[in-house]
């Protein structure tokens, strides 16, 4: 029994520094690439981002980094929306952005011909706005409801 013992607590201190070692370089795998890592011109046009980079997991990280090598290529209207939308998304919380991936999740379960009302409302409000010049986009009321959205009958006052 004592044998049994000691070859138990032998392999369990071989064991554990092994488990260790492969857990860290799976989490340092996991944080690839890092900022630093980038190439000065993926640094620059991900920028917005780079405060947050260290938050991102790798999933997001390859992904941000695909649209890094796409953007060269991309036209001078497409490369300013990119920059633009993400400055906007570095500025939103961690909650805005979860609500923001649910939002696109439930847009991409519609139907098409659902798809495509909810596109002509979202147009006819962007349009409203931009007809109203002393109002900014951060001023504007929230846009309608999606059409997913149950209705609630109105009430009727007595």
């Amino acid at each position: 029994m004592a044998k049994a013992c000691a070859a138990l607590i032998a392999w369990l201190c071989f064991a554990f520094p092994v488990v260790a070692a492969q857990n860290q370089s799976v989490t340092s795998q996991s944080a690839r690439p890092a900022w630093s890592e980038l190439t000065p011109e993926q640094q620059e046009i991900l920028a917005p981002l780079s405060r947050e980079w260290d938050q991102l997991d790798s999933k997001r990280r390859k992904k941000w980094v695909a649209i890094a090598k796409r953007y060269p290529k991309m036209k001078p209207q497409a490369q300013e929306r990119l920059r633009k939308r993400m400055a906007d998304w570095a500025k939103l919380t961690p909650e805005q952005r979860r609500a923001a991936r649910e939002r696109y999740q439930q847009l991409k379960r519609l139907s098409p011909e659902k798809r495509r009302q909810v596109t002509r409302q979202w147009r006819a409000y962007q349009r409203a706005v931009a007809a109203q010049p002393d109002l900014s986009p951060s001023d504007a009321p929230a846009p309608p409801e999606p059409l997913t959205a149950p209705r609630v009958p109105a009430t009727t006052v007595r």
